[in-house]
């Protein structure tokens, strides 16, 4: 399986009316492929979410993991959405055993939901919620090296059919959204996804130093789950599956082969 950097929208955009109309045609759409883009049908998806931080690597690893409608002010028909997959316990385990083996702290929380950095995007990928999902916290951190090396040792998922997702935004400071420095940051970071594998992880662990980097990111939640998908790829340079403008703001996914 390769590993994907996604962005995930803003709340529940794929499933509301908006204004624009067709602010989130381009993305869905990308997001809707995804699954074709790949060399077979996952095993399962292991997310890597923007949304949930906590103090060291979190698993969720119940077998009917709660949805967490974390966002507000949107209408009411999307705190009723739905997506039934299933978790996946026997992937929790051996996430467990892959962060053992590699010294990483971690726990497991077989009671914590998926936020809507999971369930939202999955239910464009996989509308029929057929394949397992396990969730993933990010670190509260934010250490970009200790994402890489995360994303090093949930490595050999990706031989065992697991889908690797890291699920944030490429872009995602709503001080400034539509600024023109935003193609600057979507410029770099396409550069950098398309080195070589080490002038990618060097460029990602120093990500802050980049031109305009902190227009893009003010705080980096949004971009860390980036860190894991990459950390996980091979030698191979990523290919980007989705490049467009969101709410006038250039907006990229990658899939590392």
């Amino acid at each position: 399986m390769p590993s994907a950097y996604i962005s995930h929208g803003g709340g529940p955009c794929f499933f509301m009316d908006w204004d624009p109309p067709h602010a989130w045609d381009g993305l869905r759409e990308a997001l809707a492929s995804m699954l074709t883009l790949l060399p077979a049908q996952p095993r399962a998806i292991l997310v890597i979410s923007a949304h949930w931080e906590a103090e060291v690597f979190t698993v969720a690893s119940g077998a009917s993991p709660e949805l967490i409608y974390d966002y507000g002010g949107f209408p009411p028909h999307t705190y009723q959405l739905t997506h039934p997959a299933p978790g996946d316990p026997a992937l929790a385990a051996e996430i467990d055993a892959l962060l053992g083996s590699a010294g990483i702290e971690h726990r497991l929380d077989a009671s914590h939901g998926w936020d809507h950095g999971v369930f939202i995007p999955l239910k464009v990928i996989d509308p029929e919620a057929q394949i397992p999902i396990v969730a993933m916290s990010v670190r509260r951190d934010l250490d970009p090296v200790a994402h890489l090396e995360l994303g090093r040792a949930l490595a050999p998922l990706r031989d065992r059919g697991v889908l690797i997702v890291g699920s944030g935004y490429s872009f995602h400071n709503f001080a400034t959204f539509g600024s023109p420095e935003a193609q600057v940051f979507d410029d770099w970071l396409q550069q950098t996804m398309t080195s070589d594998a080490e002038t990618r992880w060097n460029g990602l662990a120093r990500w802050s130093q980049a031109p305009t980097a902190r227009n893009a990111h003010a705080r980096e939640e949004h971009l860390i789950p980036l860190m894991v998908a990459a950390g996980a790829a091979t030698d191979v340079p990523a290919r980007r599956f989705f490049s467009g403008l969101t709410m006038n703001t250039p907006t990229s996914c990658w899939l590392f082969d």
